[in-house]
């Protein structure tokens, strides 16, 4: 690791107001237990867009060491580049029946999507573990249309103390309006439901949460709304 310039947040100025976080155009921000902190240096480009817009005071830039800057959007790697096409419309059924794609949005998978992105905002969101879409035929068409979304597999992915956080952020700053979460039948997945209720159980505002369990061949096997 190198020397540069880096946010820093002062957390007993700091009100967990929560303006700076959409004005940071990386998504390197997030409210975590009533302040806001900065989650990976890695997203943070030290330009302090941010700063302007703390009523406290309490962001500054100093100079430490930290990882190299890796651009969420642009730069860095490719697959996480945020990609917002939720204003375009599906294109229509092909004359020899194949669906178009519902997917709205880039990317899906929890641990790059940032919680405050545009496809989020005041929206219906799916968090849908790995394998649904794979054995759900029409998730597409009868789950994800209209929707936001993040995947996510709660028996392999490490880091789902993240998740949480970002499930807390995507209520609470976001303000997405409800969570819809779907697994598979069998038992590791029900982690990613646990995984979702504790972001809620964090989060200041209450949301409705579904819960979808999908067989192993693509059946519903359950489907019911559940206390946040």
């Amino acid at each position: 690791m190198a020397q540069r310039e880096i946010i820093k947040i002062d957390e007993e100025k700091c009100t967990g107001c929560g303006l700076c976080i959409p004005n940071c155009p990386e998504g390197a921000l997030q409210l975590i237990d009533g302040k806001v902190r900065l989650v990976s240096d890695l997203f943070c480009d030290g330009l302090g867009a941010c700063i302007g817009h703390c009523p406290e005071g309490a962001i500054t830039i100093g100079k430490r060491e930290a990882e190299p800057f890796m651009h969420s959007h642009h730069a860095g790697c490719p697959g996480a580049a945020v990609i917002d096409y939720s204003d375009q419309a599906p294109a229509e059924k092909d004359l020899e029946g194949s669906r178009p794609s519902q997917l709205r949005q880039w990317p899906v998978q929890l641990h790059l999507v940032p919680p405050n992105a545009p496809y989020f905002q005041g929206k219906d969101v799916v968090l849908a573990a790995d394998c649904v879409a794979y054995a759900l035929g029409d998730f597409h068409k009868d789950y994800l249309k209209g929707k936001g979304l993040a995947i996510a597999c709660p028996k392999l992915d490490e880091g789902q103390e993240e998740y949480i956080q970002k499930i807390t952020a995507m209520i609470d700053v976001a303000k997405i309006n409800t969570l819809t979460v779907m697994i598979m039948q069998v038992p590791c997945c029900s982690g990613l439901l646990q995984v979702a209720k504790a972001g809620a159980a964090k989060a200041k505002r209450k949301i409705p949460i579904k819960l979808i369990v999908v067989g192993l061949q693509g059946e519903i096997l359950k489907e019911e709304w559940i206390n946040s």
